[in-house]
């Protein structure tokens, strides 16, 4: 992921963002030494941002679409209220194992659950209405997990997508990843059941509130 913003200011919004769970900075660290594609982990910028949006959504139920090692999860529960429910989706063991073992350590872990397998077969089980969905997976196939959540999303409920300035080349898409992204935030901007806003924090965050 290429920088964006310029690194000082970068650094300054991390000395100026609340500390997050203590078990993430060791989760960091791992992911760091351990994950070939390692920059794919949420910061804590963002964490924070995320952690931030289930308290004011006063979330019980949240799903997230792409684990990799677990740092959005932990975050976002962090967040949820007690006894709040988290269901995170991945096909990745590897990623995911590392995710378990820190969840573990952290008193907010109980809340989450892992489910393997193809994300949108999983999202085709789920009942009940969730109150945030946080997309950050393969992104070919943004659009179809936002047709198969929306439905399930709760009125007024949040839906949170990452990676959508895909290091600002959706300005110019050259490769099918990046014309893939520039088809989502065309997609969310056009869709009437929604009210959308695309933000600049790091990668790019689009928040869609459900009417």
């Amino acid at each position: 992921m290429a920088r964006i913003l310029p690194e000082e200011i970068d650094t300054y919004s991390e000395q100026h963002t609340s500390e997050l769970d203590g078990t993430l900075h060791a989760l960091a660290q791992v992911t760091r030494e351990s994950m070939k594609y390692h920059h794919m982990q949420v910061g804590k910028v963002e964490g924070a941002f995320l952690r931030m949006l289930a308290r004011l959504t006063n979330a019980r139920q949240i799903l997230e679409i792409g684990t990799f090692t677990g740092y959005s999860a932990l975050c976002l529960s962090e967040g949820m209220q007690d006894g709040g429910r988290l269901i995170t989706c991945d096909v990745d063991p590897e990623a995911t194992a590392i995710a378990q073992d820190h969840w573990a350590r952290s008193p907010h872990g109980s809340k989450i659950e892992l489910r393997l397998g193809p994300a949108l077969e999983t999202i085709a089980t789920l009942e009940g209405s969730w109150d945030l969905v946080f997309i950050d997976a393969d992104k070919q196939n943004y659009i179809n997990y936002w047709e198969a959540v929306l439905p399930k999303v709760r009125q007024g409920g949040l839906l949170v997508a990452d990676n959508v300035l895909w290091s600002g080349r959706v300005v110019n898409p050259q490769k099918e990843s990046d014309f893939a992204v520039d088809r989502f935030n065309k997609h969310v901007a056009a869709d009437p059941r929604v009210e959308a806003v695309l933000l600049t924090v790091r990668d790019g965050i689009t928040l869609a509130w459900k009417k």
